[in-house]
């Protein structure tokens, strides 16, 4: 059989290529040809028209929203990119016969009931793609910032640097001040298309501006992305006014009720559960910030990179906006972990990994030291009763060593990179300490849980019956 398809998630890194490597392996391994094209970064291993024209059926391995029109008249199965890379055998052989596929005809069929519940998540997790590459770019350039001098780039301090004040304009003042805007605009288009996205503009600045941050945009971006929506796709109009209407009447009364509803019902109450929620997070204890670090390692490590993991470490990010810089370094040491403790388990206990495993392991060490959880997700895979656990247990240790410490970032990503800049870490040592402790736990977990592999056949030799 012909199979082709497409995986691509959110942020268009880890979970796209490696649901597309799954599947493209697994079906040939069944005996069929197969092409995955992945829209990860750029676009790469782009279907021809010949291709999906001769394909049987066509697998989508999605986060987000991709365009379907290619595929007008063929069979479609739509999953997970964490489905794909869980059991793409499964995946594949459902394509096959049939069950829950569609046909993609011109005119959109109405979504399934599951496409449904997972539709507000999508919406968000679009948003997060629009907001993550400001997020970096300019949460990094503040940091850099910070290498001249804490006080830099202000002009009246004695230590100014030109170059710092520039830094901080172009990252803090510019790039991570759309942060919330991007999210907001982001949530907007996926729900209503492009006419969403001045709405959703609207929606993230006034959050932003106004004090109720991220989660007034969030909120914002649902609001002008269904009012949008409602306006442009639901109302009817006659055909000689529809261009005016869609023009001038869309933008008018989409921005002007997502403006109103933000000024009168959302900002203000959203800006004093974020004040309440800051005062609290930064007087925490160092019990109360242990107990706050575990929960953000058992997050970061339980999906990694999934939506668990991405609703901690977004909202960490938010948080940074009004102040509050703890919860991101114990996102970062926590996320940090889970590539690294598999990576030190493959050396410190080889009999319990094949060695295909062991070679794989050691990419985790570039991987987890740049703060890219998802290298461990082909050991939680293969393993998922005992490497999970063993995950979790590493970075909830991590998280609570760094928050109890009170270790804080100015960077929002960069992973161990990060540590060589001045200021941008307050405790350093500690930091490395937080994550080293994690690591080791995650090691001798994995070390005690795991079972010895055969190495003729690469398999473990626990019973199959004992994971049922």
């Amino acid at each position: 059989m012909k199979i082709v398809g497409i995986s691509a998630c959110p942020t268009g890194i880890a979970h796209t290529y490696m649901a597309a490597e799954k599947l493209e392996k697994t079906a040939k391994e069944m005996g069929h040809f197969v092409k995955i094209e992945t829209q990860g970064v750029k676009i790469e291993n782009i279907l021809t028209a010949d291709e999906i024209e001769e394909a049987d059926v066509v697998i989508l391995a999605v986060d987000k929203k991709v365009g379907t029109n290619r595929f007008i008249g063929k069979k479609v199965k739509q999953v997970s990119t964490a489905r794909a890379i869980r059991e793409p055998k499964k995946v594949i052989q459902e394509a096959l016969n049939g069950e829950n596929v569609r046909v993609i005809s011109q005119k959109f069929s109405k979504p399934n009931s599951s496409e449904k519940k997972s539709g507000i998540y999508n919406h968000f997790m679009n948003g997060v793609n629009y907001m993550l590459p400001l997020v970096i770019a300019g949460g990094i350039l503040i940091a850099f910032s910070f290498a001249f001098g804490i006080n830099a780039a202000d002009p009246t301090d004695p230590t100014y640097n030109q170059f710092a004040e520039v830094l901080s304009i172009v990252g803090g003042g510019t790039a991570f001040a759309l942060m919330v805007p991007a999210l907001s605009a982001g949530i907007a288009t996926s729900i209503a298309g492009r006419p969403g996205f001045a709405a959703g503009l609207v929606a993230g600045t006034m959050a932003a501006s106004g004090g109720s941050g991220f989660l007034g945009g969030m909120i914002g971006g649902l609001l002008a992305g269904y009012a949008t929506h409602f306006l442009a796709n639901k109302v009817t109009i006659i055909k000689s006014f529809a261009s005016l209407y869609q023009l001038i009447v869309v933008p008018l009364v989409s921005v002007a009720l997502t403006g109103f509803a933000m000024f009168y019902l959302i900002d203000k109450p959203i800006s004093l559960i974020l004040d309440g929620l800051t005062n609290w997070l930064n007087g925490l204890g160092s019990t109360s910030g242990v107990l706050f670090g575990l929960l953000i390692g058992v997050m970061m490590a339980s999906d990694m990179g999934g939506p668990i993991n991405k609703a901690i470490s977004t909202f960490s990010i938010g948080l940074m906006s009004a102040g509050v810089n703890a919860p991101i370094a114990a996102c970062m040491a926590a996320g940090m972990t889970p590539p690294l403790g598999i990576a030190l388990a493959s050396l410190l206990f080889k009999r319990k990994f094949t060695q295909e495993e062991r070679t794989s392991a050691q990419s985790c060490w570039v991987l987890g030291l740049s703060y890219i959880t998802e290298g461990a997700i082909p050991f939680a895979v293969a393993d998922p009763i005992r490497v999970i656990p063993s995950l979790m247990a590493g970075s909830a240790t991590a998280a609570a060593i760094s928050m109890g410490a009170g270790v804080t970032s100015l960077a929002p990503h960069g992973g161990i990179w990060i540590l060589p800049i001045p200021n941008v870490l307050n405790k350093p040592l500690m930091y490395v300490v937080a994550i080293g402790c994690g690591m080791l736990v995650t090691a001798m977990m994995l070390g005690l849980l795991k079972k010895p592999v055969s190495e003729e056949n690469g398999i473990s030799t626990t019973n199959e019956t004992e994971l049922l």
